[in-house]
């Protein structure tokens, strides 16, 4: 296994001590370690990447696995988010983003059947950070109109750009289900 897959691992790895720390109280502070979790996991999506594309690391199994810690990742968060009672992430919002995953994964599926790759596009990677700040500040969830109100934009830019990463991605790559007649 190449060091960028290790570090893919390791975001994986992170998940279950991110969502421990985030949903107890268990020590003081907890949320603040949960938020350090979430960044840190965050940051090795950036360097797995940086290291498989200037080494020439790619392989397959980082090209399935890396998408997927991603999306384990900031699905973990929303989950911890609806399981919070006070926390502004509306449970709808969360079936949008979840469901948008599923659909993605589905036709990645169709598509590697046919033998296409389909790459990621920009308004997914632009999605995805989106997505890991708007996380970010719930996590760590500072008190105050100013903080609540850049709290709700990332929560709706979040979701909006989730429906727009989506319609792109549908448009860009429907003929994946033409019954391989692309």
């Amino acid at each position: 296994m190449n060091l960028p897959n290790k570090i893919t691992m390791i975001r994986i790895v992170l998940i279950p001590f991110f969502v421990f720390f985030m949903l107890t109280d268990v020590v003081p502070y907890s949320r603040y370690i949960a938020a350090v979790i979430f960044i840190v996991a965050s940051l090795t999506d950036t360097l797995d990447g940086y290291l498989a594309r200037k080494y020439n690391l790619i392989s397959n199994f980082g090209k399935f696995m890396d998408p997927l810690a991603d999306k384990l990742l900031v699905c973990s968060a929303l989950v911890c988010f609806v399981a919070i009672p006070e926390n502004p992430m509306p449970a709808w919002g969360v079936i949008v983003i979840i469901s948008r995953d599923f659909i993605i994964s589905g036709f990645r599926l169709v598509a590697s059947d046919a033998g296409v790759v389909i790459a990621a596009s920009w308004w997914g990677k632009i999605k995805t950070v989106v997505q890991m700040l708007m996380s970010i500040l719930l996590i760590v969830d500072f008190s105050g109109a100013v903080i609540d109100c850049v709290e709700y934009i990332f929560i709706y830019l979040a979701i909006l750009l989730t429906v727009v990463s989506l319609a792109d991605y549908l448009w860009k790559n429907w003929k994946v289900l033409d019954d391989g007649n692309m």
